[in-house]
């Protein structure tokens, strides 16, 4: 579980190379630094290393989780793994802008047997591609999964290309003893929530933590507002481009989205989401709607004072329980040198076994599989999955839920443009829509 670094990054995880498709490059020639990132190929040798494959005991892989903790945990899970198999694992770590960066070369040259990724969209445009191998035998042997788990995993043809390995929750997180220091209440509705801030802001807090440099923050606070105003269909439908940008469902929450900001940490888009989630962790502000990992921002004896609630209800006809709750976990490449052991690593990576690997060790995430022990959950962790386990429905987050190039090219500079100017949303909303127009029907 992760997010990227960087502006930079995060264009780069967005648009490989022909994600964007062949005739998409005068649309990218205009993102600043876009065309710096895209068809490097740093990656595309990556799965050739140190083995072919070939050794009936190798399996590779290819990570993008080059943070300590998680590398950390994939380290463990790993060695688990060869413990159980006798298949030595070589695990081939990139960091998380190189490997988002080169991703479409990297699938199309030598990759590893078995790579990290992510499901929803992103997981889907590359298996109706031919770049991801069929999964579907590998879950014949799974157990532990929801009905939701496979279709997150399940590609546009029906077959799975994807096992689940951890998830997370979007919620508004606080610190409870600064809750209890002013006597604060959950708010129940969006009034509530506005009266609540207005009341943090004259104890001299910042009511909501907010950061917006990286360009990917924004997006939860959208998702979350459309979800709420206009529930989960509409929200799918205009990720997919079935929807108009310009219908007035969409201005209304923009509108909303308007009323709100004066709330939010001001000049967000100097800032990052580590350093919003700092001001949260250092009590100088009330709230922050962030996913689970908010908590990497805290120190272990601070884990215990997180708390978060679901955004409230803004209309009673659809209720407060549709949320964010991305999904990563592994794929596997479409001609793997050791396609055996590979399937063995992804059936294992499906496991209880894996899952309880990653319960020990990583306090900041939730195990997909439903048969991992969990008694070493925090609280917090418990909450989470509870919350996710008691939702309708479940958003993979705007950047997974719809194309890449739309989400990079056009979202990220319109709701940056959006926070600057709150003003005119309708000119906004006009160029989004226009430019939604060219690319879902390229």
């Amino acid at each position: 579980m992760s997010r990227p670094r960087s502006h930079a990054e995060y264009l780069a995880r967005l648009v490989p190379p022909s994600v964007a498709g062949l005739n998409r490059r005068s649309l990218l020639a205009g993102t600043a630094g876009a065309g710096a990132l895209l068809g490097t190929g740093l990656l595309a040798g990556c799965g050739g290393s140190d083995s072919d494959g070939s050794d009936a005991k190798t399996v590779t892989l290819g990570s993008n989780q080059s943070d300590p903790k998680p590398k950390d945990v994939i380290a463990k899970v790993m060695a688990g793994f060869q413990t159980s198999s006798g298949v030595q694992v070589s695990i081939n770590t990139v960091d998380h802008n190189t490997f988002q960066e080169n991703i479409n070369n990297y699938l199309q040259g030598k990759p590893d047997d078995v790579f990290t990724w992510f499901a929803g969209y992103r997981m889907r445009f590359f298996a109706a591609r031919g770049l991801a191998g069929d999964l579907s035998d590998v879950w014949g042997k799974l157990s532990g999964y929801s009905d939701a788990f496979k279709k997150a995993s399940t590609g546009d043809d029906g077959k799975q290309y994807f096992v689940p390995a951890s998830y997370y929750p979007w919620a508004m997180f606080y610190r409870k003893s600064v809750w209890q220091q002013y006597g604060y209440q959950v708010p129940k509705t969006l009034d509530d929530l506005t009266n609540l801030a207005g009341q943090m802001k004259k104890d001299g807090l910042i009511p909501i933590a907010f950061a917006d440099k990286d360009g990917w923050p924004a997006m939860g606070t959208f998702d979350i507002l459309n979800l709420r105003i206009n529930g989960y269909q509409f929200h799918v439908d205009l990720m997919a481009g079935k929807e108009a940008w310009t219908s007035d469902k969409v201005k209304k929450v923009f509108d909303t989205w308007a009323g709100l900001l004066p709330l939010h940490q001001p000049d967000s888009l100097g800032r990052t989401w580590q350093e919003a989630a700092q001001s949260l962790q250092q009590k100088k502000s009330g709230m922050y709607l962030l996913g689970l990992f908010v908590g990497q921002q805290f120190n272990n004896d601070e884990q215990d004072d997180l708390d978060f609630f679901t955004f409230p209800e803004i209309d009673p006809a659809i209720g407060a329980k549709a949320l964010d709750a991305p999904i990563d976990g592994y794929m596997l490449a479409r001609r793997p040198k050791a396609e055996e052991n590979a399937k063995k690593l992804l059936e294992y990576l499906g496991s209880k076994a894996a899952a309880d690997i990653t319960v020990k060790n990583d306090p900041s995430t939730l195990v997909a599989n439903g048969q991992a022990d969990t008694s070493g959950y925090t609280a917090l962790q418990r909450k989470a999955a509870e919350l996710v386990g008691s939702a309708t429905e479940i958003a993979q987050f705007l950047d997974r839920d719809t194309r890449p190039d739309f989400a990079s090219t056009v979202i990220i500079p319109a709701f940056q443009q959006f926070i600057k100017d709150p003003k005119d949303i309708s000119g906004l909303l006009t160029s989004i829509e226009n430019q939604k127009k060219s690319i879902f029907t390229d």
